[in-house]
């Protein structure tokens, strides 16, 4: 079993070498293997201190009695105690290698090779800027351990007792490698399932970056301490006779009991908008059994005589989690206080609370955990900011099951929709699906998933490009697959816009641009359709090869190509000819902001959407074509999510409001979820105001705003 509280407090206090030595072989059995380990370390470290004045050697021994805690794997001991060896004194992995053998010296080195990724990656400490940024080192670090995840459980072991001895720092490191620990390493503990690591990383960091809410926290629970005490114990004894009164001995069950740990509550009431006394899951018991049927059969007894929150029931056995997690949760009420109950076999708990450091399989040093998630992150070529953004939905939201019609299961974060759930079964799925059946009822793509819904997902023959959902869906795999498909799409649609920009600008036939283009390996085509200064390059280009040769010069002093800029109705239009007219097209309605292409038919402009198939059609019979862009004008796009009276007028009121703030209003939908004093509605705008925090503001004068965001990209609306 994992350490318990009491021992990590003792680990918190040992400071001299002999005590740790002592307290790493209460862990681990001696071997000649690891007394020479043990003996290498303590040579190499012998002249170093660390910042508390204590012997730098005494850290990677307690390192090596934590890991030694978690398995019996004597290679991760040892590379516990070696793991600082090679970037902290003289000694080399050939060194390490040569001593201790290739396993060991592999994870020293993925040891090492973490460290230099975070050295290279991460904010320095001196640093005021927030850690989020740098959460790349996520990604390098999993990516870095995916050969063998050990590397991992050993450099998690590493932080928790960094962390442990954190108050030996200056605050401002405190600060930072407490934020570090939270955004880093408790979110690789919780993907690996070792939830007792993720839990005490969390409530150590805690206790540094938010002292005043821990310390309100601790009030409470130590204000309530004998309340809380005797509830729980109410409830276990309650418990104890109903599976006794029912056919279970004393030996078949175990019940322990908890309070939902520091940060966790802390999280709970920033999301809910709560105090601590209503957090429904604050008091929980655990029942440990001998088998799944017993588990069944457990849960059957607590219903029957506990009355449930079926909204808040998670079968995990029979759909275990993507990192082997398996427990029935439930809530339930007894003498007016809720209690989430878990219950599980004594295999499962090992499994919940060690994660993959439950299962070790070696054979020659490797192992063969199954740990298809690492190999699936969709984070190969994002930018840090787009990975944050990615990581937060997959790693901190909740899990929900959705099933196949056959019935295989997909683990899915809570507000996932059934496009989501398509890309979870396969990417091609997922690209290629028109429509969906969710338990047997037709339904949008765009519905969000229920825990325990059947899906069936209809393809259609090509892959299907939806730039405007992007933001729609909560995976990385669904937001990094149709943001390709999108991007793709945009660059084919400028490829061949290219060239019938060129071709109208310089009277010329497609084939004539696509030979020269390819003659002077002109490859950026898409940026000729983009950016105005391309596109005169590469016209200015042409017209300076053909003025060398003598039978064009009297055809170039009558056709000088030149670009002539034009503004009407808010479009800016380049033309070699005249243009006195600009048509939006009935098909698409572009808005300000949209990408858009131009037409010319005589002296008119038709605007079109550039992901409108009208205008696809136009591009595939090479109609004539300008270059075209929306003015500068500041103007900025915004997306408002509010709160209404239920009442009559309160609409009218408030968007004759919106428009007292010069707030020209593109779309409006009143949400389907309401109650009899409140109706959401959602408002799609523009404004020329570029500080959100101004206009959100004047808004809420009139209104309690729920979310404003800026969406200057339509395709990202």
């Amino acid at each position: 079993m994992p350490l318990s509280r009491i021992d990590i407090e003792k680990v918190r206090h040992l400071h001299d070498v002999d005590s740790a030595k002592a307290y790493l072989f209460q862990q681990i059995p001696s071997s000649p293997a690891l007394e020479s380990a043990l003996a290498y370390s303590i040579q190499a470290h012998k002249h170093q201190l660390r910042k508390s004045g204590e012997p730098y050697v005494i850290h990677p021994i307690l390192v090596a009695s934590i890991a030694a805690s978690i398995t019996n794997d004597e290679a991760m001991a040892i590379a516990a105690l070696l793991h600082d060896v090679v970037e902290d004194t003289p000694s080399s992995i050939e060194d390490v290698m040569k001593l201790f053998g290739t396993d060991v010296a592999h994870l020293v080195e993925g040891l090492t090779k973490i460290d230099n990724i975070r050295d290279a990656e991460l904010i320095p400490s001196s640093s005021n800027e927030k850690l989020v940024v740098s959460a790349l080192t996520f990604r390098k670090m999993l990516v870095a351990s995916i050969e063998d995840v050990r590397v991992l459980v050993v450099k998690l072991c590493d932080r928790l007792h960094n962390m442990l001895t954190l108050g030996a720092l200056p605050p401002h490191k405190q600060l930072r490698i407490a934020e570090e620990t939270l955004v880093v390493y408790a979110p690789i503990a919780q993907r690996l399932g070792i939830s007792f690591l993720k839990n005490m990383l969390e409530d150590l960091s805690f206790g540094y970056l938010f002292k005043e809410e821990k310390r309100h926290i601790d009030s409470y629970l130590d204000t309530n301490y004998h309340a809380i005490d005797m509830k729980l114990s109410e409830f276990k004894d309650s418990i104890t006779r109903l599976l006794l009164t029912n056919g279970f001995c004393e030996e078949d069950f175990e019940i322990l009991s908890r309070v939902k740990h520091r940060y966790s509550i802390y999280l709970k009431m920033q999301r809910k908008g709560i105090g601590i006394d209503e957090v429904l899951d604050l008091l929980a018991v655990r029942i440990l059994t001998m088998d799944a049927v017993k588990c069944y059969n457990i849960l059957g007894l607590i219903h029957l005589h506990f009355q449930p929150l079926s909204s808040r029931f998670k079968d995990y056995i029979a759909v275990p989690k993507d990192n082997g997690y398996q427990t029935i949760h439930t809530t339930v009420f007894h003498d007016t206080t809720i209690f989430e109950v878990q219950i599980r076999t004594y295999t499962m708990h090992k499994t919940a609370e060690l994660g993959v450091a439950a299962h070790w399989k070696y054979k020659n040093g490797g192992n063969n955990i199954k740990l298809d998630w690492l190999n699936n992150l969709q984070y190969q070529n994002e930018s840090v900011e787009d990975f944050y953004e990615l990581i937060k939905n997959d790693l901190y939201s909740d899990d929900i099951s959705a099933f196949s019609p056959t019935g295989d299961p997909f683990m899915l974060p809570r507000g996932a929709v059934a496009l989501d759930f398509a890309y979870a079964v396969h990417t091609e799925v997922g690209n290629k699906a028109d429509s969906c059946l969710i338990n047997r009822v037709k339904s949008s793509l765009l519905t969000e998933v229920k825990n325990g819904d059947i899906i069936k997902i209809k393809l259609a023959d090509e892959i299907v490009t939806r730039c405007s959902w992007i933001d729609a869906v909560k995976t990385s795999k669904a937001t990094a697959n149709m943001r390709i498909n999108c991007n793709s799409r945009i660059r084919d649609i400028n490829n061949k816009s290219a060239i019938s920009i060129l071709a109208t600008a310089m009277n010329l036939n497609h084939a004539r641009v696509e030979e020269w283009l390819d003659a002077n390996k002109i490859d950026n085509r898409a940026g000729i359709a983009s950016d105005i200064e391309n596109l005169k390059s590469v016209i200015h280009k042409y017209t300076s090869d053909i003025s060398q040769n003598s039978r064009f010069r009297r055809f170039l002093s009558r056709h000088r190509f030149k670009l002539k800029s034009t503004t009407i109705s808010g479009i800016e239009i380049f033309s070699a000819s005249s243009v006195n007219d600009v048509v939006f097209d009935y098909c698409c309605h572009p808005k300000t902001g949209d990408q858009i292409l131009g037409f010319l038919d005589k002296s008119k402009v038709h605007v079109h959407h550039k992901m409108c198939n009208t205008a696809a059609k136009k591009l595939e019979v090479n109609e004539s074509m300008v270059f075209v862009k929306w003015e500068s004008l500041n103007i900025y796009n915004y997306n408002l999510i509010a709160s209404l009276h239920n009442e009559k007028g309160a609409l009218a009121e408030f968007l004759t409001y919106l428009v007292k703030l010069n707030i020209d209003i593109n779309s409006i939908e009143l949400g389907k979820e309401s109650n009899t004093y409140i109706k959401y509605c959602e408002i799609g705008f523009e404004s020329k105001e570029s500080d959100i925090q101004t206009l959100k503001n004047k808004i809420e004068k009139k209104i309690k705003v729920i979310q404003l965001i800026r969406t200057d990209d339509a395709y990202k609306n």
